[in-house]
């Protein structure tokens, strides 16, 4: 069976447990609870590496669609990541975020904070496509009213670029015919 997503980064439910052995190994002056903060260090430390691991540089800026959690119920957002290269993607001002790849391809990041959760999609605008087609999917992507249709036609997955560097497969994207023309 495939995997259903690729996780890149993650500081959401770590077992302290599956870092024991080695930190107790490692550390063993140190108390229980200071294993703990260190397993959480040494995890943070993982993310600087994630983000060298990722440090590709696209020609465009990345467009980050978020369903965001928030106090007052869920809002729909979007905003622009202007540097155009994917290791700026693995940055959240949330109390626990995990970046995956999903089985479709995409960069997500789920991002838990004390309102709720927000749910991030990352995508890069595809060569070719011109600044009326961007302007109108932000439209919609304001409004709420963007389809799949409408994402996939003006803009492509990270998950190609990633699956490179890490090694994983993930399935090829189909296409209609009316996007292939």
């Amino acid at each position: 069976m495939k995997a259903e997503k690729h996780i890149i980064w993650s500081n959401y439910f770590l077992d302290y447990d599956d870092w024991k052995a080695d930190l107790e190994e490692l550390y063993p002056d140190l108390s229980e609870d200071e294993r703990i903060s260190l397993m959480y260090e040494i995890n943070n430390d993982y993310l600087s590496d994630e983000r060298i691991n990722l440090n590709i540089q696209l020609d465009r800026p990345i467009l980050v669609i978020g369903d965001l959690g928030l106090w007052n119920g869920r809002r729909s957002g979007y905003k622009e990541i202007e540097s155009g290269n994917i290791r700026d993607c693995l940055y959240a001002d949330t109390d626990y975020s995990t970046w995956y790849v999903d089985k479709l391809g995409d960069l997500r990041c789920d991002a838990i904070h004390h309102d709720g959760t927000n749910h991030y999609l990352y995508r890069a605008y595809k060569d070719g496509v011109s600044e009326s087609q961007i302007d109108l999917l932000k439209e919609k992507l304001y409004y709420g009213t963007a389809t799949r249709a409408d994402i996939t036609r003006v803009t492509r997955r990270l998950g190609d670029d990633i699956a490179k560097v890490y090694g994983f497969s993930i399935p090829r994207q189909r296409q209609s015919t009316e996007l292939q023309r």
